[in-house]
């Protein structure tokens, strides 16, 4: 990723923490985007932003029962690969996704 397409990530992750009133949680820009990338290339790429949805509410609901996030969503992250090796196996062998 470019230096500048990374600053206009970062600002606009900046800005929507801001208005959703999240404080000050840490964003690792490159980790969202390779979650995205895993799911969109093993299913479709629908899956791209319903992954990355469903993980930030994992990661949400660990950090309100007092869990570490970034160890939540490195486990969430880890699961979702998982997930999408199966489908790749899946998809190589006829099977169903």
């Amino acid at each position: 990723m470019t230096d500048d397409l990374h600053a206009v990530l970062a600002e606009w992750s900046d800005r929507v923490s801001e208005a959703l009133d999240l404080g000050d949680v840490p964003v690792d820009i490159d980790a969202v985007l390779g979650l995205a990338g895993t799911a969109a290339h093993a299913v479709r790429r629908p899956a791209a932003p319903l992954t990355t949805y469903l993980v930030g509410i994992a990661v949400g609901k660990a950090v309100a029962a007092g869990a570490d996030p970034t160890a939540v969503a490195q486990a969430a992250t880890a699961a979702v690969e998982r997930l999408a090796a199966a489908a790749s196996d899946d998809a190589d062998t006829g099977g169903t996704a």
